[in-house]
């Protein structure tokens, strides 16, 4: 049974959604228009129907572990911003899709753990129910509870679970004196992995050798992870690239994609805690390694990560990944008539 109490757990109102209305005919609608609110405390997901596909956006509103990480807090206000950013995206969906918002997890009272295990829950109900979750962050802490989710019913499945992650980081950092943080998820998860005999299937893309201690590079060599720099995107490096992508996708069956925001050059992504000049661009390359891996067919669940509106610059970092959730939809649910 799901876990979620109100102490945890913040519906989003109706009222969210607003945006502008050019008409109600399906070729005009916005997302706004076409979203459902669901509150998860009162009723069920509801059940899709044969043909139908769902989608269901769910907010982590968590920046605690970026705090024990030492790190700028504001990222729990970073699902808002991108709700504000979507709500007038053109609706390119096919015409059997359910599209949902579930609410917030929300941390309070610093109890991280507990808000993981929420979200854990959570994220193996919307997918025991049929849906796609789409998470909102939040800091990189979401890594945790939302792959924690998808290993769990992956193992239900029987089938391999593999994680990708796009960050100038590893986030394979030991836990603190204060307990798991935001760097700290993909170390969980290896823990995890060795506990129930399941390889860690981990490739990092995007690592910055500025931004690894040579521990960290230990450290994601002892536990298997793979991993391509920075240096592949900046040198358009796309067949060392592709074939990275290519070899993960086939050892796993389930895959968690995360994206970081600060994987992203400053200038496109200056709202994160920690900020890289040198960061990768994310048009081309970025974009065509970000679509092999939807087109895939196994992503099982992605999310955004590390936005902080407060560190924003007129929501440049706040529509760069409402962008990237629009491309998750569209590989999942879109119009194919469009392509």
């Amino acid at each position: 049974m799901m876990m979620i109490t109100k102490e945890c757990y913040q519906p989003t109102s109706a009222a969210t959604w607003t945006g502008r209305i050019d008409g109600t005919d399906p070729d005009l609608m916005r997302w706004h228009q076409v979203i459902r609110t669901v509150n998860l405390l009162e009723s069920p997901l509801p059940a899709l129907q044969p043909g139908e596909r769902g989608v269901v956006l769910l907010g982590f509103a968590s920046d605690e572990g970026v705090r024990r990480n030492k790190g700028r807090t504001g990222a729990a206000a970073g699902p808002a911003a991108l709700r504000m950013v979507m709500a007038n995206f053109p609706a390119h969906f096919n015409a059997h899709t359910i599209f949902l918002d579930a609410g917030d997890i929300i941390c309070n009272n610093g109890e991280l753990e507990n808000a993981q295990l929420v979200l854990s829950e959570a994220v193996k109900a919307i997918l025991i129910a049929g849906y796609l979750p789409v998470l909102l962050g939040g800091g990189h802490e979401i890594t945790y509870g939302h792959a924690s989710g998808i290993r769990q019913y992956a193992q239900q499945r029987k089938s391999k679970t593999g994680f990708i992650s796009f960050d100038a980081h590893f986030d394979m950092r030991v836990p603190g004196e204060e307990g798991a943080h935001s760097g700290s998820g993909f170390w969980q998860l290896a823990q995890d992995c060795k506990q129930s005999g399941e390889p860690f299937n981990y490739l990092a893309l995007g690592i910055q050798k500025s931004g690894n201690t040579r521990q960290l590079f230990n450290v994601a060599g002892e536990e298997g992870a793979t991993y391509v720099g920075a240096d592949a995107f900046h040198l358009h490096d796309k067949d060392t690239l592709f074939a990275a992508i290519q070899h993960f996708l086939s050892q796993v069956d389930e895959v968690y994609l995360t994206t970081c925001m600060d994987v992203f050059a400053a200038p496109f992504a200056p709202g994160v805690s920690a900020p890289a000049g040198n960061g990768i661009m994310p048009g081309g390359l970025f974009l065509q390694c970000y679509r092999a891996i939807l087109q895939s067919g196994k992503v099982t669940g992605a999310d955004i990560a590390e936005l902080n509106p407060s560190l924003d610059i007129d929501n440049h970092t706040a529509r760069l990944g409402a962008a990237i959730i629009f491309e998750i939809l569209m590989a999942y649910c879109g119009d194919d008539s469009l392509d």
